[in-house]
């Protein structure tokens, strides 16, 4: 037990820390202090560029956003450009679960790489592979922890009274298929995330460690979690029928659960 918790404290760590913003930055595309708003404003609408970088003596020194160029009509984009502001920056090697909560504060930021702003990073990149394998690592250990916490808290097969016999069955049909191919470990590896969740919040003293509300209030976020683990199985959209905010707080909110699940002995 205590071999697989600290398996998952490695994991978690290699998850949050080795994954930075780096791999889903984008470049900021920027054009020259002197370009004409009309011909930029051409090229930001047939590119759907929303904001571009303003490039003085080859460093972007600034950026304009497109509205704002709409509404200027003419003139130098130098005239129209917004300096970077220090809560707009972002460097290049932040973990991407630092990145996630200040995204919920601001459309964009502007990404730093050697006192340089040379990238940029919105909402939309989280869609990218990499926020992908964080979310789906950090939902994989919370299931492995909740498996954890079930062989703590449940002596031999005491379990199997606590879920219905269907799901009971499911497990032991999938164990038995297992044991045909010679691949077979125990019975409770073959409980699915919904099972899991059943037995850890019908345990009153796991609901106080792990500071879940009520079993009503565990039930609804670890559900949210396994539907997260669902869409990114399957490739969909991750804020399908929900939000970027909703997302990024399901995802802080899983990371410390998952601290919480691994404190536990």
């Amino acid at each position: 037990m205590k071999h697989l918790k600290s398996r998952s404290q490695d994991l978690r760590s290699l998850f949050e820390n080795n994954i930075t913003i780096e791999y889903v930055a984008e470049p900021l595309k920027a054009v020259s202090s002197k370009a004409e708003v009309t011909e930029v404003l051409q090229w930001m609408e047939a590119k759907d560029f929303d904001v571009v970088g303003i490039e003085t003596a080859d460093n972007i020194t600034g950026y304009v956003e497109r509205s704002c160029l709409i509404q200027a009509k003419s003139g130098k984009c130098g005239d129209y450009q917004r300096m970077f502001h220090s809560q707009e920056l972002i460097a290049i090697s932040t973990p991407l679960m630092k990145l996630l909560p200040i995204l919920r504060q601001t459309p964009r930021l502007f990404v730093l790489d050697c006192n340089q702003v040379s990238g940029i990073v919105t909402c939309g990149d989280l869609q990218k592979a990499p926020v992908r394998m964080l979310l789906f690592g950090l939902v994989t250990l919370l299931e492995m922890n909740l498996l954890r916490l079930v062989r703590l808290y449940y002596s031999q097969d005491s379990w199997q009274k606590f879920l219905k016999s269907e799901r009971v069955e499911i497990a032991k049909r999938l164990w038995r298929e297992s044991q045909e191919r010679n691949e077979a470990t125990d019975l409770l590896d073959y409980l699915q995330f919904c099972d899991k969740r059943e037995l850890v919040l019908n345990q009153p003293e796991l609901l106080e460690q792990l500071e879940l509300k009520s079993k009503r209030f565990g039930e609804r976020f670890l559900k949210s979690a396994e539907q997260l683990r669902n869409r990114l199985a399957h490739a969909q959209n991750l804020v399908t029928g929900s939000s970027w905010t909703d997302l990024i707080s399901l995802a802080e909110a899983m990371e410390k659960l998952l601290i919480r699940c691994e404190e536990i002995e």
